[in-house]
């Protein structure tokens, strides 16, 4: 593999899963929170299709998280690598501005009007 190829997907690597952690916690708490907030709704809706349900929108949430990866990498291949290493960020913070909307509408539908 080719010495610049190798050096950019270890760099995607060490940014991009530190923050997988974060983009996770965040999706985790707008459920969780939609969840408390209509608790009483919320517990009578709770079944086996529904856990598997956001089970599989958790699992899809991350495969597009990576996603990231080929943006990174194109860019981080370019003469703009420098540049894009100060402000790959905001890809993260559309991605994860994107991922919260699915992820609030998808919990008021279980939760709110089930």
């Amino acid at each position: 593999m080719n010495d610049a190829i190798r050096s950019a997907l270890t760099d995607a690597l060490r940014y991009w899963e530190k923050k997988r952690v974060v983009y996770n916690l965040g999706l985790l708490l707008i459920v969780v929170g939609y969840f408390i907030h209509y608790r009483l709704q919320s517990v009578a809706v709770i079944n086996v299709d529904n856990v598997l349900s956001l089970f599989v929108l958790a699992v899809l949430a991350n495969v597009f998280y990576s996603s990231a990866y080929i943006v990174d990498v194109f860019l981080q291949l370019t003469e703009y690598a420098a540049i894009w290493k100060k402000r790959r960020w905001i890809l993260f913070t559309i991605g994860f501005c994107f991922a919260a909307i699915i992820a609030r509408f998808i919990s008021m539908d279980i939760f709110v009007s089930s």
